[in-house]
């Protein structure tokens, strides 16, 4: 049994659902990620397994044919499932923040429309706030959507939908015209259903296709065009015009503890790939494991993995407590992705030559790991929120 990142005070249904899911990924993801992500395939097979085990609908409460199971356990299966390939949890992670922000913020209406479907993957969501030039701007969105009728006339370009052709539910930021003075409160979440695939997904909307990346491949990631898509109003969500940016940042918050989570997957695969090859490899007449260079560097991995983790865990359980988890989670997002970065790097260097060949696994993980350095918001970003937080927790009466 492993000893690095155990969670205490796990319910006997979180155990049991943990070991399921990583006998899930030892037996059908983990032998079989190294050629998907090289021919860059969308791991269908995978899914459809994710989907039986009832993965979709873990976070969905029981009342609407999910698990009803905490951001805790969600972020320890996103783990396991990032630990096998990265990809794959980033599947389900805009799906979940999609299903959250339904939970939350939806019309009883909208709930009962969409999540029993959402709990067995017939319905899987993506969702937007970026633009080609927007970055870390949220304010400076330009994608609109004007009243006629009934109805809102959609227009603009929307940029890193993750699942974005592979969804057929998207909750997208849109820019409204609600008179009032502040920016963030002129804009409005929509739910847009559409087809699965790329091309003209509806009347008005486009997927134009994926987006060749570096890493995090098998996914899709694709922009989103409006060109005159006409939507009814009531598909805004909650029927809360002009709140989708706290509706959104909401969601966001349970996607840096997703990131966060996924890190620590990364980071704990790249160390038991490190300390395994360590252990086989040796020079000078013993394994390298045993050179003190090496050892350090593996004590150094394991705190980073360890660290990261429980920070990752700690912002979860906030969030499910419903306390206020803004700091904590940009802590963690930030503290894991940087961890990840460092203990990936140091697996490849402990493989020396061979972590630069396609056959090995850390290869791929050194492609994978970048991403999480900007995904959910970069470090530095995260370091705005955390210093803003505590100068609201300590400023000076």
């Amino acid at each position: 049994m492993a000893r690095l990142a155990q969670t205490a005070g796990l319910t006997d249904v979180q155990q049991e659902i943990l070991s399921t899911v990583r006998d899930f990924v030892d037996k059908e993801i983990i032998p079989h990620a190294q050629q998907l992500e090289h021919e860059d395939v969308y791991p269908q097979d995978i899914v459809d397994g994710m989907k039986e085990m009832g993965l979709f609908g873990l976070m969905i409460p029981e009342e609407f044919d999910g698990l009803g199971e905490s951001l805790l356990t969600y972020a320890l299966v996103v783990e396991q499932i990032a630990r096998g390939w990265m990809s794959v949890s980033g599947v389900i992670n805009t799906h979940f923040i999609v299903a959250y922000m339904l939970r939350q913020h939806g019309t009883p209406e909208q709930k009962a429309h969409y999540l029993p479907k959402m709990a067995t993957g017939e319905i899987t969501g993506s969702f937007s706030m970026s633009e080609p030039d927007l970055g870390s701007d949220v304010a400076a969105i330009k994608t609109s959507a004007k009243a006629d009728g009934d109805d809102y006339v959609v227009n603009g370009a929307k940029m890193w939908l993750t699942n974005g052709g592979s969804s057929n539910l998207s909750a997208v930021l849109v820019k409204t015209d609600e008179g009032a003075e502040k920016p963030y409160q002129n804009l409005t979440t929509i739910l847009v259903d559409k087809e699965r695939g790329f091309g003209k997904v509806a009347e008005g909307l486009s997927i134009p296709g994926k987006i060749d990346k570096m890493g995090y491949k098998g996914v899709d990631t694709t922009e989103m065009v409006f060109d005159g898509f006409r939507i009814p109003q009531s598909q805004v969500l909650g029927h809360a015009p002009g709140k989708g940016f706290a509706q959104m940042m909401d969601g966001v918050e349970v996607g840096r503890v997703n990131v966060a989570a996924r890190a620590c997957g990364i980071a704990i695969r790249a160390f038991e790939l490190g300390i395994e090859y360590a252990q086989q490899r040796s020079t000078f007449g013993k394994p390298i494991a045993q050179h003190q260079a090496i050892s350090f560097k593996l004590a150094e991995m394991a705190t980073k993995v360890e660290a990261a983790h429980h920070m990752m865990v700690n912002a979860a359980r906030l969030k499910d407590r419903g306390e206020r988890n803004d700091v904590e989670a940009g802590m963690a997002k930030m503290l894991a992705s940087e961890h990840c970065k460092e203990v990936t790097e140091e697996s490849f260097r402990i493989h020396g030559g061979y972590g630069y060949s396609k056959e090995y696994e850390i290869e791929r993980l050194m492609r994978e790991a970048p991403f999480l350095l900007i995904g959910e918001g970069t470090s530095e970003i995260q370091k705005t929120i955390i210093s803003r937080g505590l100068l609201k927790d300590y400023k000076l009466r």
